[in-house]
């Protein structure tokens, strides 16, 4: 069983908001599926680390998730910044339920296997800042990666950490997520949110304090999945 790991599809199947129109993401559904088809097989599993679907509720969501669960392996869902749709787990699992997405999985306060480590993460937030809606934010952010990783260590697995945001970017960090991160002696962060052009000098891949940091955002990877653990 392998471990793969994308951000930032945006799909729109089910509305008037498609994503072509931007430098770098014409066909990118066909791309996508391409890619997928041709990497992933039914027993992987792939992470998708937020900004999933452009719907505005849960029942707006079944044209995305209807292509996504017709591909194969496990999708494992993070909240992004635009999924406007997600709500609670429970509503979600039941949506999915009801509707015979039987591939795909929501990652809120939890954590999952596969057959040699435990996968955990949170939408995480981009800085750390002084206004009181983003410490209150922030503070929420981090309980839940506190909740995802308690689940994940519980395992006793090594566990690999999905978030939307970016714990670094250029030269600004979110200190209270890092920190999350080195107390649990996490090793591998993949994240997404940031995009190509001006944007994508400023991320950072690579080794900070013992830990790897890799932007997967789709756009940045061509949609190709990128394999995490064969």
């Amino acid at each position: 069983m392998a471990l793969f790991g994308i951000a930032d599809l945006h799909l729109s199947l089910g509305s008037d908001k498609p994503m072509d129109v931007f430098p770098g993401w014409g066909n990118y559904v066909e791309k996508l599926k391409a890619n997928w088809c041709k990497l992933i097989r039914p027993e992987d599993t792939v992470v998708i680390a937020g900004d999933i679907s452009w719907a505005m509720k849960l029942t707006e969501c079944y044209q995305d998730f209807s292509f996504l669960n017709s591909l194969p392996g496990r999708k494992i869902l993070i909240k992004g910044n635009h999924d406007y749709w997600w709500t609670t787990k429970k509503k979600m699992d039941h949506y999915l339920s009801e509707n015979h997405f039987d591939t795909i999985w929501i990652l809120f306060n939890n954590a999952y296997m596969t057959d040699e480590f435990s996968i955990s993460g949170s939408r995480g937030w981009l800085r750390d800042s002084q206004e009181d809606a983003d410490v209150k934010i922030l503070n929420r952010e981090v309980r839940r990666l506190q909740a995802s990783l308690a689940q994940a260590k519980a395992t006793g697995l090594e566990t690999v950490v999905f978030l939307h945001y970016p714990p670094i970017y250029g030269d600004s960090k979110c200190n209270a997520i890092i920190n999350v991160l080195k107390e649990n002696n996490i090793k591998r962060c993949y994240y997404g949110h940031i995009h190509g052009g001006k944007m994508l000098k400023y991320a950072f891949n690579g080794i900070d304090e013992s830990i790897h940091y890799k932007l997967i955002s789709g756009d940045c990877i061509n949609f190709i999945p990128l394999i995490i653990i064969k």
